[in-house]
């Protein structure tokens, strides 16, 4: 099985205050909008908030949308000042990476990593010198 292409669907009970978490909250520009919903880039992935075909009860998503940024620091301080609350400071968590938990309206969990210099997920495990 070859895959070309992902993203992540969100299927949220208000749209239109969902969308706005996306857009303005966490500053993600649109990659493209159909009638019934806008695709966001996500850094190397995509984020489509749906209209449609929600079940409408919030915190049904058992999985987590992960964002990796440059600065959790950065990105904690901007996510302040714009009312996002903070479900959880960013902690460097014992597998090496900076992390922070965000939720978007209806309850989908975010986490915000930061990726340390050093960090083995930085390596480019496609080749390695002999």
């Amino acid at each position: 099985m070859e895959i070309l292409n992902s993203r992540i669907i969100v299927r949220p009970s208000d749209y239109g205050r969902t969308l706005e978490f996306y857009r303005d909250g966490l500053g993600l520009a649109i990659a493209r909008e159909y009638p019934g919903g806008t695709v966001f880039y996500a850094g190397q992935s995509l984020i489509e908030v749906a209209a449609h075909g929600g079940s409408g009860q919030p915190g049904t998503f058992d999985g987590a949308i992960w964002l990796q940024v440059r600065e959790i620091s950065d990105a904690a301080a901007e996510l302040a000042l714009k009312g996002i609350a903070i479900e959880r400071a960013p902690v460097l968590e014992p597998w090496g990476l900076w992390e922070m938990w965000v939720r978007d309206p209806d309850g989908v969990p975010i986490v915000l990593v930061q990726v340390p210099e050093d960090h083995p997920i930085r390596r480019d495990q496609r080749w390695s010198p002999e």
